[in-house]
């Protein structure tokens, strides 16, 4: 009997395994890094509030950008009153330039067993989680790094997220008690203390049988701002199984007997189609940008396909 891993599900031990090879860890961080210098995160797609920094806010402040013209009130700064128009009026008014700002940027990194089934899958994880730290924090961003695992989620401090420390706490989510042991738990983003007016990036591929309106739903509260990227194998989208196979389940590591024939996999396709387009459905509705990225290509390729297009990166100017 021939023996395979799904793509929607896996060995725990693979996963672990895989997660923590230090040369994949490095790898994928150094692919990362490149990608960063002609890609980023989408800044320039919305308007900011926070403190101060280099790109467009939502009101008045000091940068070079003419707005706006108003009337002179007590105490506003001199420096910005139009002398000119004075000399023409008589009356003071204030010239307004653009605020700039610093973005805040949240990351969600959904480190569930799936993401890590094998290597290729694994690999390109990794290099979207290290792609979305390092270009979230390029533009002098304030970023907060979160990992999460079902219903539970964890925060990553600066040092821990700067080498390979983060791992073990990944890893310590798969070991806390499991709701249910059974199916894979959609992410709990609505527990998370996400910030407000803050660019949410959440790396995960999305494999939760549920609706995906309560995690969407959780990108844009308080005036978030949701990006979605979920990476995925050739072999996951259009597996090419056939005859018998044993599964095994990535959470809980079940095994389980299938023969593969030809009906099945169309099962598989359709069922696989549908559950993307509900999750493209979704965001639409909550204008989240959604981009699949394939594990196959090259990182930077990759996020061209839908990346851009769907405004979930960006070109460097």
């Amino acid at each position: 009997m021939a023996t395979s891993n799904s793509n929607l599900s896996g060995n725990g031990d693979v996963a672990a395994t895989l997660l923590g090879d230090g040369e994949l860890l490095r790898r994928t961080r150094e692919s990362a890094r490149g990608v960063t210098r002609l890609v980023r995160l989408p800044f320039r797609n919305r308007v900011w509030k926070g403190a101060a920094g280099e790109f467009q806010g939502g009101g008045a402040g000091s940068s070079i950008d003419f707005q706006d013209h108003r009337t002179y009130i007590p105490g506003d700064d001199p420096r910005h009153i139009n002398w000119q128009a004075f000399a023409r009026t008589g009356n003071y008014t204030m010239k307004l330039y653009r605020e700039e700002v610093r973005p805040q940027v949240d990351v969600i990194f959904d480190v569930s067993q799936s993401m890590f089934v094998d290597e290729a899958k694994a690999a390109r994880s990794l290099e979207l989680f290290f792609f979305c730290t390092d270009a979230a924090a390029q533009p002098g961003s304030a970023v907060n790094v979160w990992l999460a695992c079902g219903v539970r989620h964890t925060f990553v401090p600066d040092v821990a997220r700067e080498g390979d420390a983060w791992v073990k706490m990944a890893m310590d989510l798969w070991q806390e008690p499991r709701i249910n042991a059974t199916a894979p738990t959609p992410l709990m983003l609505g527990e998370m203390p996400l910030r407000a007016n803050a660019l949410r990036v959440l790396v995960s591929d999305t494999l939760f049988p549920e609706s995906p309106e309560h995690i969407v739903a959780s990108l844009t509260t308080r005036n978030g701002c949701g990006v979605i990227l979920a990476p995925f194998t050739a072999d996951e989208e259009r597996p090419p199984w056939q005859g018998n196979y044993e599964f095994i389940e990535v959470e809980d590591n079940s095994r389980h007997v299938r023969r593969v024939e030809p009906a099945l996999i169309k099962r598989y396709r359709t069922a696989y189609d549908q559950h993307f387009a509900q999750w493209k459905s979704s965001c639409t509705r909550h204008a989240v940008s959604f981009a699949r990225v394939a594990a196959e290509p090259t990182l930077e390729q990759a996020l061209q396909v839908e990346g851009i297009s769907q405004r979930a990166v960006e070109p460097v100017a």
